[in-house]
């Protein structure tokens, strides 16, 4: 099965300071048919201005990961970590038994646009415990490149999760690589989340559909996916894009 959310049909607050786009339910906006995707639970296109921010919260029993697209965001918790997290960067923070953070815009000029994830954990209750990386956009240049999974293999971030995520660039420059596949194991299903430019999905059971930025698409019971970067009409050539693909228990 293939399921296409469109990124008009997320739910959005503006609240001037922020503007926050929400695929499954978050704060205000409920939707009991977009909840969540297996343990994928949030999935926020946030765009934060100039001086602004995310005062100190709390969290709790929650994988969360953030990555910035463009602008930078800093981040301060009571662990004694604080950072600037720039694009290409990701941050993985688990909150375990709980944890206070903030997250503020350091620039007094560009906004901050920014994607965070919140995964359920696979065990409550641990230590809290943070990463920020960053990871060469040529490793991902018309490829899947593995940035989060259960004790960080291959040096991605360690997550408490039955889950991997990986970034994909697709370009149409000569041998950078239009089109990634990714097979899925028995009982695994995926959640494929466009970060920019367009593509288009396959599966050995669905013909290609279109995605556009800030489309998602959620796969169950299929063995693989093909991403092929969207040709526009009129033989103009395609923008660039890049995707975040999560293999899910």
């Amino acid at each position: 099965m293939l399921r296409i959310r469109k990124a008009a049909d997320r739910g959005h607050a503006n609240h001037g300071w922020l503007d926050s786009r929400h695929t499954f339910s978050f704060g205000g906006y409920r939707d009991p048919a977009h909840h969540n995707f297996r343990t994928l639970r949030v999935m926020n296109e946030d765009r934060v201005q100039p001086s602004q921010g995310f005062g100190t919260h709390p969290h709790r029993d929650m994988e969360i990961v953030t990555y910035v697209l463009s602008g930078e965001l800093e981040h301060k918790d009571s662990m004694g970590n604080g950072q600037v997290l720039r694009p290409g960067e990701l941050q993985r923070m688990s909150a375990g038994t709980g944890i206070l953070h903030s997250e503020f815009n350091p620039s007094a000029t560009n906004a901050a646009h920014f994607y965070q994830v919140w995964l359920t954990p696979a065990e409550k209750s641990v230590e809290p415990s943070y990463e920020q990386r960053a990871f060469d956009a040529g490793d991902r240049r018309g490829r899947l490149q593995l940035v989060a999974s259960p004790g960080g293999e291959a040096g991605s971030l360690d997550i408490n999760q039955d889950a991997r995520l990986y970034l994909g660039g697709l370009d149409a420059a000569e041998g950078a690589g239009g089109t990634l596949w990714h097979t899925l194991a028995p009982g695994r299903h995926a959640w494929v989340q466009v970060l920019r430019g367009g593509v288009s999905i396959a599966t050995p059971t669905h013909a290609a559909q279109p995605l556009a930025a800030g489309d998602g698409a959620a796969l169950t019971g299929e063995p693989g996916l093909t991403l092929a970067l969207e040709q526009p009409a009129g033989g103009s050539e395609a923008e660039a894009a890049e995707v975040l693909l999560f293999d899910l228990g």
